[in-house]
């Protein structure tokens, strides 16, 4: 018997889409991104004035790193992003470090485990920026990388400079993190 103008279709069920899988992947994201401090909060402009002296300067860039390092990691990566457009093979492996960056560092809700130790975030942030940038210069593309990495130190320190600190509020975890590195800092007026 011939089956002409039938379809043929596949012996073996395509998988149903895991809408659990799909739930819980869009929770970890917004849960990721929630460590990321709002943008119009960063650039406020009523907070923006010039320390009073040296020490203001330090003990609001030490808060102020504290308190945005989401969002300063982010702008470091699109400030490497953008010196190289015109270098499509790094442009592809910061793709992939932007993927380690996104599930190493935005998106884990529970401390990184590594050999029975727990690994803090600034320790993943600094693996992640280093493995970034030596990774990067193996492209080829190593002035556009250094100077786009010295581009956005300048640009985050002047902000964490000029940011005004004594509105900001550190929860209690990031405040016991920044003890631990010594980057506690108590706002001057």
């Amino acid at each position: 018997m011939t089956n002409y103008g039938t379809i043929p279709t596949s012996s073996h069920p395509s998988p149903p889409i895991d809408l659990e899988y799909i739930s819980r992947a869009k929770h970890r994201i917004k849960s990721g991104l929630a460590t990321r401090r709002p943008w119009k909060l960063m650039f406020d402009r009523e907070s923006m004035t010039f320390p009073h002296g040296f020490f203001d300067a330090i003990s609001r860039i030490k808060t102020n790193l504290a308190y945005f390092r989401a969002n300063y990691a982010v702008a470091v990566l699109v400030v490497l992003f953008l010196s190289l457009i015109y270098h499509p093979t790094s442009l592809l492996v910061l793709a992939v470090l932007v993927v380690f960056w996104i599930f190493l560092y935005f998106l884990r809700d529970e401390p990184l485990v590594v050999f029975n130790h727990q690994i803090d975030d600034r320790t993943v942030m600094i693996c992640l920026s280093v493995l970034t940038v030596v990774t990067l210069l193996f492209t080829h593309a190593t002035a556009n990388i250094l100077g786009a990495v010295l581009t956005a130190a300048v640009l985050v320190l002047i902000h964490a400079a000029v940011r005004r600190s004594d509105n900001l509020f550190l929860d209690e975890d990031a405040v016991a993190a920044s003890e631990y590195s010594g980057l506690t800092s108590y706002p001057s007026s």
